[in-house]
């Protein structure tokens, strides 16, 4: 290895740390705001549980509940930096045209994540708890440990917005030749069944109505997928 190279290699290394210095900083300056915000989040997390009341069943729960949500929260704020050092990082080494697609998907990737958040807020989570708070109420009266109650929800709202990247990843894996709009229309039951399953393992209940819930916009936004792997070829 010449010296010019070592000294590429170290001056990348040497960047990449001090854009991780930059994004720490900036996760611990976001996290701390999340923690100024975090009652305000938990009434919010809290209210989709409806009659059901959740609560502090260890003395540390409490404060260990406020720490996901403020940490959860700061992330949530310092994605955008987050993003903008991985692009910075990664640009020099990118092609112009690929350093469009990287412009183009960022923006793409937090509306979907976004739009995801909402659906399972709003339209999975009242139907999902509902069903789980009167399973079994005619023996024992639900009431979920706070902690616990909130790792369930932060999980499902993380996964269906990871879930509703399909198109994106998509139209990424037929931008770089991977898979083609025929390639896609031809597998369509192979990705039905694909849905059904990832449905089942994200669904938070047996009812099959929940699982359906999540099957059907994962089928749609597989169809998204191929449309725009179409307009895009």
């Amino acid at each position: 290895m010449g010296d010019e190279e070592r000294m590429t290699i170290f001056g990348h290394l040497e960047e990449l740390r001090a854009r991780l210095i930059k994004v720490m900083i900036t996760l611990v300056i976001t996290t701390l705001a999340g923690f100024l915000f975090a009652p305000q989040l938990l009434r919010i997390i809290i209210a989709v549980a409806g009659d059901v009341e959740p609560i502090f069943l260890r003395p540390t729960e409490g404060f260990a509940t406020y720490m996901r949500v403020a940490l959860l929260s700061g992330v949530g704020l310092a994605m955008p930096v987050i993003a903008y050092q991985a692009v910075q990082f990664i640009m020099p080494g990118l092609e112009s045209h690929e350093r469009r697609y990287v412009y183009t998907f960022l923006p793409g990737a937090l509306i979907l994540f976004l739009a995801g958040v909402a659906f399972a807020y709003f339209t999975m989570l009242p139907v999902a708890l509902r069903y789980l708070a009167r399973f079994g109420s005619d023996i024992a009266k639900p009431n979920w440990a706070m902690g616990e109650y909130v790792a369930f929800v932060t999980n499902l709202l993380f996964w269906v917005g990871v879930i509703f990247q399909t198109p994106l990843l998509i139209l990424f894996l037929a931008k770089v030749g991977v898979v083609t709009p025929s390639m896609l229309s031809s597998n369509r039951k192979y990705a039905i069944l694909a849905s059904a399953v990832l449905a089942a393992v994200v669904t938070p209940t047996p009812d099959p109505f929940n699982m359906l819930l999540v099957m059907a916009p994962l089928v749609v936004l597989y169809e998204i997928g191929v449309w725009v792997a179409k307009w895009v070829s």
